[in-house]
């Protein structure tokens, strides 16, 4: 009898002290893991992004995505006084007075390593025509304005600085002066989901956009 319970306690004791030790090593894994470094996600690189307005954004869109180092290009709206506009709400806003209208844009996302915010502005400069007002090309509105909707102190100095560059380019190939609105950024607001990527599934699609011809002046 007392040699049966001597066994039963051995074996109790070897059952507590083996879970003991596999509850520690499960503590120091736990541990071990947790202050390793995770490895960068697609979300945690560093990207930047501004706004253009260049009349339609079926064709904005396009052309800005053609360029080296944008990462992404979503059609939307921007520039306006009013909250939710909607492709309707737009085109109907442009016949209701003392209402500043947004206009359609592209909100252009681009990786700093693989280009810059001047690059992508010369590329914005030469994809539209910035002298032509509240139009562009047979598309006729504020709407369809010209304008760079900043996100920083650093894009609005270059949005100016390649502004006036431009202007001289334009002037020596004789246009007129540069119309395009350059603002701080108040809100973007996604277009509808079937303006998104329109001329990708529409190659034939309408695209109004047209620009002067004549080349961002220097190296970019």
């Amino acid at each position: 009898m007392t040699s049966s319970r001597t066994r039963l306690l051995a074996l109790a004791l070897a059952l507590f002290t083996l879970m003991a030790l596999t509850a520690t090593g499960a503590e120091q894994k736990s541990k071990a893991t947790a202050s390793r470094p995770l490895a960068p996600t697609t979300e945690s690189l560093r990207t930047e992004s501004i706004v253009f307005g260049m009349g339609c954004f079926w064709g904005a869109e396009k052309r800005m995505s053609a360029l080296p180092g944008v990462l992404d290009v979503v059609s939307g709206y921007a520039g306006g006084s009013y909250e939710n506009p909607s492709y309707y709400r737009v085109l109907d806003s442009e016949r209701r007075p003392g209402v500043r209208n947004h206009a359609e844009v592209v909100r252009v996302t681009f990786d700093p390593a693989e280009t810059s915010v001047k690059q992508v502005l010369a590329g914005f400069w030469e994809n539209h025509d910035p002298t032509q007002g509240d139009r562009q090309g047979n598309d006729v509105g504020s709407n369809y304005r010209s304008a760079v909707y900043y996100t920083s102190k650093e894009q609005r100095k270059a949005a100016l600085m390649s502004r006036d560059a431009y202007q001289k380019a334009l002037d020596a190939a004789g246009y007129g002066r540069i119309t395009t609105e350059i603002a701080p950024l108040d809100a973007f607001y996604p277009a509808e989901e079937y303006h998104q990527d329109y001329l990708a599934r529409n190659p034939r699609g309408y695209c109004g956009l047209g620009g002067t011809g004549v080349k961002f002046p220097g190296g970019t």
